[in-house]
Formats: C-alpha cells, structure tokens, sequence
C-alpha cells in the first residue's frame, strides 16, 4: 500500500490528525492548509484520493473538487462543518463520492478512505468477467465492466468510479425498480440511513452527463416513493 492522498484542511490540529492516522495506515499524504497550494499539487502530483475540506481561508473545497473533475476521477471525501443538506447535496453533485460531518473520529476517515481506494482499485483493475455478463446494450447506451467504458450514443461518457457502479447496477437489473437503500448498499458497501440524500444527488449528476431531461428521461427512470429503473 502506497497511495497518495491529498488532504486540504486549515484546521492544522485536524488536518495533523488524519494526516498522521493515514501514515499509520501505509499512505503517503500531500497535506496543505489553503487552496491555493493544494491546486498547485494537483497539477504536479498523481494522487489516488483527496479530502477536502469546505471551508478555506482563500477558497472552498466545492471549487478545488470541481477543478479536479475538470481533468480526474479518482475519489474525493469532502469535510464539512455545514450540515445542511443542500451543503451536501451540492458536494456530490459537482462530483464527490463521499461526505463526513465535523467532528468525527478520525478512525472513520480512515475507514472511509480504504473504501473508496478499494471500489477505485477496484474499477481500474477490472476483474475478468464471462461475455453473458460483461457489457449491455440498452437502446443506444453501451456500458463494459471489462475496460470500464460507457458510450452513449456513440459518445464516451466520463464518469466517476461511484456514477459507473450506479449505472451498471441499474443495467444489471434492467426492468427491475431499484430502491434507493439497496442501490446505496451495493454501490457504496455500507448501511443505509433514511433521509440519505446521495444516492439521489449521483442519479441527477449521472442524468446530467447523459443529458436527460429532468423531468421525463429516457434511461434512469424514477418511480416516486420506490425507486429507480432502467426499462
């Protein structure tokens, strides 16, 4: 183990915290205080993982995250004091897979980072699968598990480790209505809790990137109070 995390927090004692409980664990940590010194070494370094936290001195974790889905897709936590719900909302949908509420216990950002290495690793290093299983074609959308491509009508949609698992889970149950807990439980490897608003925030960005209508799409449908389908 020697993945590189970038950690962007300006409380030094917690940023020095996780920093030093993400060593322990074997990763080599890029750790800045402020934005600006934080975008310098996303230009610079190749990095597996960033934590980032809201609120900066000189930016916002929402504009360092948005700068990083210009170009990558590896995972990124975001660290945040707000607990609004539209503060969280707005981090995964301008592409954040993950969300913890200050305080926290570092041991938790720690679990959180090894599950999200190990759905990446996960989806770069893609399993051998049998042809039966392997790619759909559903009405012009073509999604392969084998090299971790989706084509939309001819067009590669580029989408996150988190939005692929989304989407292809819904393809493997194709014509089936997915509720939102059991598609957080495969996707996200963890227990659901009611008033979860992530698996909807994904839905709308991976909506937005195969440009469907909001309120009549052609692919990911939702039936209200039960779930989501692709028919």
């Amino acid at each position: 183990m020697n993945e590189k995390i970038l950690l962007v927090d300006d409380e030094k004692e917690i940023a020095d915290l996780i920093e030093l409980y993400l060593k322990n664990d074997g990763y080599t940590v890029y750790k800045f205080y402020n934005g600006m010194n934080a975008l310098k070494c996303i230009e610079e370094t190749e990095v597996d993982l960033a934590i980032l936290d809201v609120m900066l001195p000189d930016m916002d974790g929402f504009r360092i995250c948005q700068k990083i889905r210009e170009k990558y897709y590896y995972p990124i936590i975001m660290l945040t004091a707000k607990v609004a719900d539209g503060d969280k909302i707005l981090g995964l949908t301008i592409g954040a897979d993950d969300y913890i509420t200050k305080p926290f216990n570092p041991l938790e950002v720690a679990a959180r980072v090894k599950t999200q290495l190990r759905r990446y690793m996960r989806y770069n290093n893609s399993v051998q699968q049998t042809v039966e299983n392997s790619a759909y074609d559903i009405r012009g959308l073509i999604i392969n598990k084998n090299n971790h491509k989706c084509f939309l009508f001819g067009n590669e949609l580029q989408l996150t480790p988190i939005e692929f698992s989304i989407l292809w889970y819904l393809c493997e149950h194709q014509g089936k209505v997915v509720s939102s807990e059991e598609l957080f439980e495969a996707v996200w490897e963890e227990k659901y809790y009611d008033n979860n608003n992530t698996v909807m925030a994904h839905i709308g960005r991976l909506r937005e990137k195969m440009k469907e209508p909001a309120r009549r799409p052609k692919f990911i449908k939702t039936v209200w109070g039960v779930g989501y389908t692709i028919e």
